[in-house]
């Protein structure tokens, strides 16, 4: 090799061998032409498998829907540089919180070349830095003191409603018996037996009711099993769980998962068509990463109906603790509801 040359061959050999970092090239159209060993550790695509891809892959659809990998080569065009954090996705799907810094590059006579683009992966950061700030520990105890209300009623009703519609369902039993063994017309009883039904229908709603309303408290597996085995048996839907957790999540994080998993399970039952779904827990970037699976009819069209109440709660719920949620699903092929939510335990004063 020419001396000339050495430089150049050993900044690409030190590019290539980063592996904290993902360094690759874009060409002028955003399409991928370079490859380093810290982009495929982060991002998980080996270099065959990338290389003139367009880099919006790497973008959450809800950003690459707005614009947003076209709005940064242009304002890196433009100025010189773009910055900034956000979500990016990994090959898997997974998503990661990055600091990224796209860079123009020049000809010799002012002609873009194409672009420098550098990704951190700073997601346990950003966990470790949350159970620290004044945000995560509000929220933290804003989630406890809706838990703690939500176990209030949930006992008010079980121990208060539930049981004196208990002792009017045996009144009217007594009551029906009565009438039965009376001159009075045969409908009368009919009529008594009638309300005996409702009223016991009405108990079970709210046994159901309460059993939703109290937090876990067996811990994340358990309660999400017991929830499974308790309110999904009814729906004729048949349930599989998976976990692979590191340890017990902090409480705020298991609750979040919890109430995410169990408005995700409410939708299929209720609207999915679905015969059987699977959640799936894995340890992942000092978190939790869910994937709630059915194999119902799908989603009518691209991100769900994202005005509906119950998709808007669970990304809320996921968003507010740190976390990010999605939801996919071709129609009549079922739909994936995923969610990562830090699991790093808040320093309360």
């Amino acid at each position: 090799m020419p001396e000339r040359d050495r430089p150049a061959e050993d900044m690409r050999l030190l590019v290539q061998s980063i592996r904290d970092c993902a360094i690759f090239m874009l060409d002028p159209l955003g399409r991928i032409v370079s490859w380093n060993a810290g982009a495929q550790r982060i991002k998980g695509y080996a270099a065959e498998e990338i290389i003139g891809r367009h880099f919006s892959v790497f973008y959450p659809s809800e950003d690459v829907a707005a614009g947003h990998p076209a709005t940064e080569l242009a304002v890196a065009a433009a100025d010189g540089q773009w910055e900034e954090e956000g979500w990016r996705v990994r090959k898997d799907g997974t998503r990661f919180w990055a600091r990224v810094v796209i860079t123009a590059l020049h000809d010799e006579h002012g002609g873009l070349r194409g672009f420098g683009k550098v990704t951190r992966d700073l997601t346990e950061r950003r966990s470790m830095a949350r159970a620290l700030d004044e945000r995560g520990v509000l929220l933290a105890r804003l989630i406890e003191a809706q838990e703690r209300e939500r176990r209030r009623i949930a006992n008010d009703v079980h121990g208060d409603t539930i049981q004196s519609m208990v002792a009017v369902g045996m009144r009217l039993r007594l009551l029906e018996s009565r009438l039965r063994d009376s001159p009075l017309p045969a409908e009368y009883a009919d009529a008594v037996h009638g309300i005996d039904e409702a009223v016991d229908a009405a108990a079970d709603r709210l046994r159901e009711l309460a059993f939703r309303l109290r937090p876990p408290e067996e811990g994340l597996v358990a309660s999400l099993a017991a929830y499974m085995e308790t309110v999904m048996a009814g729906t004729g839907v048949r349930c599989e769980l998976a976990h692979d957790l590191d340890a017990e999540p902090p409480a705020e994080a298991a609750i979040t998962v919890f109430r995410v998993c169990q408005e995700a399970l409410t939708n299929v039952a209720r609207h999915a068509g679905a015969s059987s779904v699977t959640v799936s827990l894995v340890s992942l970037d000092r978190g939790v990463h869910v994937r709630v699976r059915d194999d119902g009819v799908g989603l009518a069209r691209p991100g769900g109906q994202t005005g509906h109440f119950g998709l808007v709660e669970m990304r809320e719920r996921a968003e507010t603790a740190g976390g990010w949620w999605d939801i996919k699903g071709e129609r009549g092929a079922g739909t994936t509801v995923e969610f990562w939510v830090p699991a790093v335990p808040r320093r309360l004063p």
